[in-house]
């Protein structure tokens, strides 16, 4: 059980440092273009993928960061490769050539970053939320569809990637294929049920707080995700030009957001003034 005002170690503080100089990079997204634009988009999913895993490892330790990393980057990047090469699980698509970095099989070596960087707060978020493993495992799966919702349609907007075809997908934003949020939920799937054989057999370290008190134990993955749902559908909304995929996107991770917000205590009634 984790001492609150144990002292805070540099494991323990490096997952606060690295989120908020993530989020600070975020704002600055809308303010580029071009080539910057593409750098600050690699700088971003080094940055979520890196919060990640620091998080994983003041935590659980580096063993079971590292497991993350393998099961859902590696299983991201096969995807990706078969996805660029077949359309399956996620339709026909291709990325643009010498945007985001070196490439493997076509898909830029960032992208499997970014699964884990976006995937890790959304587990963290289901195992506060869930009575057991398949709850929590269908919870990734909506969250990472909902995730999505806002990661496509920017993307696609700044060209990095297109579909083959562009007219069969929700309304505002037909030129992503239903199909590619069906593989997406695939996908998260897969990932969710080996995340959940990692959690039992990866090792716990003695002191699984590394620093960090019980009420700052999980802050950092939930302060991430809520900035991801709020701060997409202001960024997409009112600085992007996507109002489409800022309603999809706050209505998908809302199935998350809203009862996290609840477990938080946001909507917990007020005491009757006359009690």
């Amino acid at each position: 059980m984790p001492v609150v005002g144990a002292p805070v170690t540099v494991r323990g503080l490096a997952p606060a440092v690295l989120a908020g100089v993530l989020i600070l990079v975020q704002i600055a997204y809308p303010l580029t273009s071009g080539d910057g634009r593409d750098r600050v988009t690699v700088v971003v999913v080094l940055l979520s993928a890196g919060t990640a895993l620091a998080h994983a490892t003041a935590t659980r330790g580096i063993r079971y960061a590292a497991g993350f990393l393998v099961i859902v980057s590696g299983l991201g990047l096969a995807a990706e490769i078969v996805g660029t090469a077949t359309g399956l699980p996620f339709g026909c698509y291709e990325y643009a050539v010498d945007r985001l970095g070196p490439t493997l099989g076509g898909v830029p070596l960032v992208v499997p970053l970014a699964w884990t960087g976006g995937l890790y707060p959304i587990w963290v978020v289901a195992g506060l939320l869930a009575r057991g493993s398949v709850a929590r495992v269908g919870l990734l799966a909506v969250g990472a569809v909902g995730w999505d919702l806002f990661l496509d349609p920017q993307m696609v907007a700044d060209g990095q990637w297109t579909w083959c075809d562009q007219s069969s997908g929700l309304p505002g934003i037909a030129e992503i294929p239903y199909t590619n949020y069906l593989g997406w939920f695939a996908v998260a799937l897969l990932m969710g049920g080996l995340l959940t054989v990692w959690e039992r057999a990866a090792p716990v370290p003695a002191d699984p707080s590394a620093g960090l008190n019980a009420v700052s134990r999980f802050a950092v993955p939930v302060a991430v995700f809520l900035w991801t749902w709020l701060g997409s559908v202001l960024a997409h909304a009112v600085f992007l030009g996507l109002p489409f995929s800022a309603g999809y996107g706050g209505i998908g991770l809302a199935a998350l957001g809203l009862p996290l917000l609840r477990h938080l205590g946001f909507f917990c009634p007020r005491p009757d003034p006359m009690d």
